[in-house]
């Protein structure tokens, strides 16, 4: 779990009020039939379609009044089972530039004999939804397409536009992806003055609500971090193994990877991560608490900061979001056990401040082992790198409203991912995106990427009618 959420739910859980109940509504069964339809399509990269998906989603619109030009379908033909849908619901002032909604189909893989029911099968159980994509993004993907049904359905006048983007591959590296297909090839359809899309959410004390928690913070992601992949390659003459050298590619390799671990990129803050430690800072209180507010108000070559992001640095998840890190993840070596290795590699991820470019962080990381005969190789080079979207207070200010209405007293603190979603992709090409509060999950993480994959029933419906009314906020305000 992230530690400073722990410390933040340890600090808060005595002051926070148990969440507002939503009134009641009656198009809860038609949410639930949505739900599990998506749930229930298997979209992992293996063996799944999210095309298919796309076309059950694209059904249920079309079922609430959407009309033909108004969903548009794509699958490149190299990549068919890897396709989604834009669907548009068109406003009333054409001087109001649109809001996009996006979530994507894919999920991770869930081998069936490791969970406790079939993952592909929505499981109601305990007060829990249980299946692989429950949480991760299948709920906000079936929220987005509910919500554009109930307000095509109900006819609601709304000002701005409102497209949907439902697409693939964000769980998978290197796979095909349609958010980054959309903004490099469809731009225009998707086109919005801002976007709206997973990474945000809240946090439980460590009890779901059913048995008595409390929900104590709601996060609104602003901005996120870039994934990339290193190669680490070291090469050596080889040999029989009972006459040794130390011209060895594998020692070679591990003093490079122990040179890696030892690295520590510069600490730096950006206008969301100030945010956060600022905010945060009475939430947490004590020790922590002090060097959060220092971190966000001194002077960054100050030894009052330095002293601040030492005490910080002891927490893994604050350490993570004060600068770009690395981390050795895969390794290869070797060809045969009575044979000196000829060459070992190794896979280093990094995850990257905005505002970095890859070369920069791979020329930091050729300077840290200082070792030539090393190499460091970027892969997958075409990545791209989006920027922090704006603190804006027309974006801020509504969902801050909105969560006092739906969750008395739960603050809302803004934080940088250190992880990734498709955001970079519409950050990339000038879309601001933005990862929204509502649904909640506990200090766990709800087995998200993992076996057993749930959502607490409460959170996913408090969460759809928070989003509901967000969007129509949005949607019809002037």
């Amino acid at each position: 779990m992230n530690r400073p959420f722990q410390r933040l739910i340890l600090a808060a859980a005595a002051l926070i009020a148990p969440v507002a109940h939503a009134a009641t509504d009656t198009g809860e069964a038609a949410f639930r039939a949505t739900f599990k339809t998506l749930v229930e399509t298997d979209t992992t990269h293996s063996a799944g379609s999210c095309t298919l998906a796309a076309q059950r989603m694209g059904a249920r619109l079309t079922e609430a009044g959407f009309a033909a030009d108004q969903i548009s379908y794509f699958a490149p033909p190299e990549h068919p089972r890897d396709g989604g849908l834009v669907a548009i619901l068109p406003g009333s002032d054409p001087r109001a530039r649109p809001i996009l909604l996006l979530a994507h189909l894919d999920v991770v893989e869930a081998p069936r004999g490791e969970w406790a029911s079939d993952p592909f099968v929505l499981t109601e159980r305990d007060g829990y939804f249980w299946a692989r994509g429950a949480f991760d993004d299948k709920a906000m993907a079936a929220v987005w397409v509910d919500t554009l049904a109930r307000l095509k359905a109900g006819r609601v006048a709304i000002r701005r536009t409102l497209k949907l983007a439902l697409t693939c591959g964000e769980e998978t590296s290197g796979a095909f992806n349609g958010a980054q297909w959309l903004a490099q090839n469809r731009r225009d359809l998707i086109d919005a003055e801002f976007a709206l899309n997973e990474g945000g959410g809240g946090r439980t004390d460590g009890k779901a609500l059913i048995e008595g928690g409390r929900l104590v913070v709601q996060t609104l992601q602003v901005g996120e971090k870039a994934s990339q992949d290193y190669r680490l390659e070291a090469h050596s003459p080889g040999g029989h193994s009972s006459i040794p050298l130390r011209d060895n590619a594998i020692y070679r390799l591990s003093d490079a990877l122990i040179r890696v671990r030892d690295h520590d990129f510069p600490a730096e803050l950006n206008d969301t991560t100030r945010a956060f430690f600022a905010k945060g800072s009475a939430l947490f209180g004590g020790a922590v608490g002090a060097a959060m507010q220092t971190v966000a108000s001194a002077p960054p070559d100050s030894t009052a900061f330095a002293a601040a992001v030492a005490v910080l640095d002891h927490d893994r998840t604050m350490h993570a979001t004060l600068r770009t890190t690395c981390v050795a993840t895969m390794l290869d070596g070797g060809h045969a056990t009575n044979a000196l290795p000829q060459s070992a590699g190794a896979i280093v991820n990094c995850r990257i401040l905005p505002g970095h470019s890859y070369d920069s962080v791979r020329a930091a990381l050729v300077a840290a082992i200082g070792d030539p005969g090393v190499t460091v190789t970027t892969l997958y080079p075409d990545h791209v790198q989006g920027s922090a979207p704006p603190l804006s207070p027309a974006v801020i200010a509504p969902i801050e409203a909105m969560i006092a209405r739906h969750f008395p007293k739960v603050p809302l603190l803004p934080t940088m991912s250190t992880g990734a979603t498709d955001g970079i992709y519409l950050a990339a090409v000038g879309i601001p995106t933005y990862g929204v509060p509502g649904i909640w999950v506990n200090p766990d993480y709800n087995g998200i990427h993992g076996v057993n994959e749930h959502v607490e029933i409460t959170a996913l419906m408090r969460g759809r009618a928070f989003l509901y009314d967000l969007v129509h906020d949005f949607a019809t305000r002037r």
